[in-house]
């Protein structure tokens, strides 16, 4: 009985053939992996952010794009850099969310996607005030009372 090794078939199992990861599946893992830092209120612009709430209440539409609203990356073979749009609640600290969300995107992204993460981009378009209502709340209110 002869006994046969990874090596007499090009490598391990593991290492035989490519993996290829969408763009949109970075973007889903680092737009939910910012969303779990505290202080983070949303992702994207708020105009952004109205304009998917409505598209999102449309028949057909697709439900995970609110999860990469406000998320763009450019991956490659093995690295990937992320732009981040954040709106953060009134009287957070945002050098330490920015910094949170930071640690926990490259985290998430390189545990997940197997991607060295370069850089992570954030600009932080708003801040939620306590007292003001979100779009998409509003949007949804309206909707109930038609």
């Amino acid at each position: 009985m002869t006994e046969h090794t990874g090596a007499e078939h090009g490598g391990e199992p593991g290492s035989r053939g490519r993996t290829s990861i969408a763009d949109v599946v970075v973007e889903k893992i680092a737009g939910m992996a910012a969303r779990d830092v505290r202080g983070v209120h949303a992702l994207g612009s708020g105009f952004a952010r109205s304009m998917g709430s409505m598209r999102e209440r449309m028949p057909g539409a697709g439900s995970g794009k609110s999860v990469t609203r406000g998320v763009s990356v450019e991956v490659g073979e093995v690295q990937t850099a992320i732009d981040l749009e954040l709106v953060v609640e009134y009287g957070v600290s945002i050098t330490d969310v920015a910094g949170a969300v930071r640690e926990n995107v490259i985290a998430a992204v390189e545990r997940m996607a197997g991607r060295e993460v370069v850089e992570v981009n954030i600009m932080v378009g708003d801040v939620k005030l306590p007292d003001e209502e979100d779009e998409e709340d509003e949007g949804q209110e309206r909707q109930r009372l038609q």
